[in-house]
């Protein structure tokens, strides 16, 4: 089994800037493909970032490249968000999910945390 908890959420302006952490547990939790998914209201979940178990293969959804970019850290078993020049179109619910597989996009995962909340406001 897997656990993932979120934490970084919390409110920003427009252009600030916030890193979400996931704190994974679990049996080998080091080879677990991992990746960022956002929940926007009236919105469909959608991948905004992926990272292979060995950090050397990442994936950033287009709307967000240049802004975020997505790391790990296997050693504490965490991965985290880095999210630049936020914009009101990023309010949205983040959350962490893990998948055993390579595969970082258009695959499903299997281990999701509870979410939280990021909200861009002025």
């Amino acid at each position: 089994q897997v656990h993932l908890a979120e934490s970084g959420g919390g409110l920003v302006q427009p252009g600030g800037s916030l890193r979400l952490s996931c704190a994974a547990s679990g049996r080998t939790v080091s080879s677990l493909t991992m990746g960022w998914f956002r929940h926007a209201p009236g919105k469909e979940r959608d991948i905004v970032a992926g990272i292979s178990w060995s950090g050397g293969r990442t994936y950033e959804v287009d709307n967000v490249k240049g802004r975020f970019s997505i790391s790990r850290d296997n050693a504490e078993n965490t991965v985290y968000l880095q999210m630049n020049s936020l914009k009101l179109e990023d309010t949205a619910v983040y959350y962490c999910a893990a998948r055993r597989g390579s595969d970082i996009v258009g695959v499903s995962y299997g281990y999701w945390g509870q979410g939280t909340q990021v909200t861009v406001s002025s």
